[in-house]
């Protein structure tokens, strides 16, 4: 995840460059990193069906080349609008990576909080090491050098999968790639009412994180005039504290009340989001990029619950299907965040992210399904169900 994570996040501080040099706005490059997420997004549900029928390796083999590829291609474009297919191009490699990843953990260990929160940290190391090498080669030799050492990290990782990782036997590798009948399977598991809630939750998450993936750098540079290099560290502190806290609180979902874990997640975040909006100093913004980041790390046991609400033999399909909505719905976040900052400035923007992930707390907290499963088996069949009913 460490890769493909330093492919998509280090556009973040490389933003004002990459403006600068096509002659663009900030809504344009918002909607090149919106086709990258929606891509990313729209990759998850064929990937894990992929993975049902070839096995995970195959195809987190072919994201991480993929990911080396794309980054090399971008590094190459004249016009802005070849830069543009090239993250869209980007991340649909990228995105066979990560429902295949999470599914595979769940095969392996029992403990799914704890392994999807470690997984979940080499993003984050991704996260606060690529923003920090980006500015640094931003600033030496040029974004496009910047987005080779992501291609460079891309090429390790596949190379170590390669040799490290054993090919795991598919869970269903003689069942036939009917399209239709794997999304109505999927699509059962969806209507359940739990999955369905957890799902809008996440969606306004990552609606959130994708607007401050794409722009929190650019925020700080532009609204509080900070230094390009600083906006990088800042934003670099956000994800790190994002990687200290989702490991921790995988671990601690599988042992204690994850309902617990997650609003209170969501609360700090919404006080991160008031500290940033509410005063330049430094140490504020220090506070407020830390408690922002601890917030974020509630995607870690929303994703567990996720995966613990759907039937086992399902997982790749279902679970990719779900994330291809949450990432497709989340990726409009750049690009409504980019044009809002372009017509109503900084502030606006940031504020219409902090009454979204208010509204996330509230929806979360407010539960009408009342089934909230904090163990590894998934929630009861219909037919489970009927057998209940019946005795």
């Amino acid at each position: 995840m460490l890769a493909t994570m330093v492919a998509r996040i280090s556009f973040s501080p490389l933003v004002p460059a990459i403006t600068d040099s096509y002659g663009v706005s900030n809504g344009l490059i918002g909607v090149a990193l919106t086709g990258m997420w929606f891509t990313y997004g729209m990759a998850q549900f064929p990937s894990g069906v992929l993975a049902n029928r070839y096995g995970e390796r195959r195809i987190i083999l072919v994201a991480t080349g993929g990911t080396m590829l794309t980054c090399l291609l971008i590094t190459a474009a004249p016009l802005f609008f070849l830069f543009t297919a090239g993250t869209i191009l980007l991340g649909a490699v990228a995105g066979m990576h990560y429902s295949v990843a999470t599914t595979l953990l769940s095969r392996t260990y029992d403990n799914v909080g704890t392994a999807i929160g470690v997984h979940h940290l080499g993003g984050a190391v991704g996260g606060l090491l690529g923003p920090i090498g980006a500015s640094w080669l931003l600033d030496q030799y040029g974004w496009q050098q910047a987005v080779i050492g992501s291609a460079l990290i891309a090429g390790i990782a596949f190379v170590l999968f390669l040799w490290r990782v054993r090919p795991v036997k598919p869970q269903n590798p003689d069942s036939k790639l009917d399209r239709q009948s794997t999304v109505n399977t999927a699509l059962q598991s969806l209507r359940r009412p739990r999955v369905a809630l957890l799902m809008f939750v996440t969606i306004l998450i990552m609606f959130v994180l994708q607007g401050l993936i794409s722009f929190l750098p650019t925020f700080f540079v532009e609204f509080y005039q900070r230094s390009t290099e600083l906006a990088g560290i800042l934003f670099a502190i956000f994800f790190g504290t994002q990687a200290v806290m989702q490991t921790g609180v995988g671990v601690m979902s599988d042992h204690i009340d994850s309902d617990k874990i997650i609003s209170s997640c969501l609360a700090v975040g919404i006080v991160g989001f008031g500290l940033l909006l509410t005063s330049g100093r430094f140490v504020v913004i220090v506070a407020g990029s830390v408690l922002l980041g601890f917030g974020a790390a509630v995607l870690t046991v929303l994703i567990a619950q996720i995966m613990n609400s759907l039937p086992e033999g399902e997982r790749s399909s279902s679970f990719g299907l779900t994330q291809s909505v949450v990432m497709v719905g989340g990726s409009l976040g750049s690009v409504s965040v980019g044009l809002l900052a372009d017509l109503y400035g900084w502030h606006a923007a940031f504020s219409v992210l902090t009454a979204l992930f208010g509204l996330a707390f509230l929806t979360y907290v407010l539960d009408p399904t009342n089934a909230r499963p904090t163990s590894r088996r998934s929630e009861p069949t219909d037919s489970e169900q009927t057998t209940a009913a019946n005795d």
